[in-house]
């Protein structure tokens, strides 16, 4: 055999293996690990946050207040380090003096603040701007209307949600919408066009949820009707946030909040989720059951 031919017997040899190595599908990649502490994103409003977030208010922020400034301050900036960017806060709460220095130290541009005003303020826009001051912040990433229990909250709240337009086209807000406490708001919610982002109490032990009587502390004995409305805010395009995972922190067995983070978890429609933290161990306990929640549904 001449050396030619074993030269072309080479190159044959050579790009048969190519061709073989070509056709041969590459594996899918497998899909990314979902966590509590990813970045997701709110509804259409294109914003960030974690899909865990912190909670400031537990009882009307009694139970943080009763922490001390100090220790406030260092569960706030744990909770970012362990990847919280979303904190949720409201105008009522006891700790809103608190939250300027907790989040001082720590990147604007990487926290996802949440506030909210209640009642019907009789000069609403003053109302946003000494919450910006009181923040110490330029803008507010998402404004909700606080507490809505009745169906008529879109005209009860005209002028506050015209100071929300307001402050929002000068970008001093950035995304909004309202927090319901009753079904009657809840379905009004839903189905606004001027709703961006809804704050929904969900839990499958249907603890401190929206029922059907109109008044904030009114609880469902069902979250078929809540879960119905939320299915409908997702095809609307809103942002859907959940707060009382931990039935208001009522779930004191722990098979309870494992339960709850794992009925949340499976409900493709909600973005994130907050809950109130008292403690480190309360945040630790959080993300590892809802990290565990998400690999197990992936």
């Amino acid at each position: 055999m001449s050396p030619t031919t074993r030269w072309n017997r080479r190159q044959f040899l050579g790009h048969t293996a190519a061709l073989a190595a070509a056709s041969v599908t590459p594996a899918p990649a497998a899909p990314p690990r979902r966590t509590a502490t990813d970045l997701v994103t709110l509804g259409r409003t294109g914003l960030k946050l974690s899909r865990l977030g912190m909670g400031t208010g537990s009882h009307g922020g009694r139970i943080q207040q009763e922490l001390g400034q100090a220790a406030f301050n260092d569960l706030v900036r744990y909770a970012f380090d362990r990847g919280i960017t979303y904190f949720d806060c409201a105008k009522s709460y006891r700790t809103l003096p608190w939250i300027a220095d907790a989040i001082a130290p720590l990147p604007r541009e990487k926290i996802f603040l949440l506030t909210k005003i209640g009642g019907k303020p009789e000069k609403p826009a003053e109302e946003i701007e000494n919450l910006l001051r009181t923040y110490r912040t330029d803008y507010i990433d998402c404004l909700l209307v606080h507490c809505q229990v009745t169906d008529t909250w879109t005209d009860d709240q005209k002028r506050l949600m015209e100071a929300i337009d307001e402050a929002k086209s000068k970008k001093r807000v950035l995304s909004k919408g309202v927090s319901c406490h009753a079904l009657p708001a809840l379905k009004v919610a839903a189905e606004s066009d001027w709703v961006e982002v809804n704050l929904v109490r969900i839990n499958p032990q249907a603890k401190h949820i929206d029922g059907p009587t109109p008044k904030w502390d009114a609880s469902g004995a069902d979250i078929g009707p809540v879960l119905e409305q939320v299915r409908v805010m997702d095809r609307n395009g809103h942002g859907v946030l959940g707060m009382k995972i931990i039935g208001n922190g009522d779930f004191k067995d722990p098979a309870d909040r494992e339960k709850s983070i794992r009925f949340v978890m499976s409900l493709p429609e909600v973005d994130a989720i907050t809950i109130g933290f008292k403690s480190r161990e309360e945040i630790d306990e959080a993300i590892e059951r809802i990290n565990r929640a998400l690999a197990e549904t992936a």
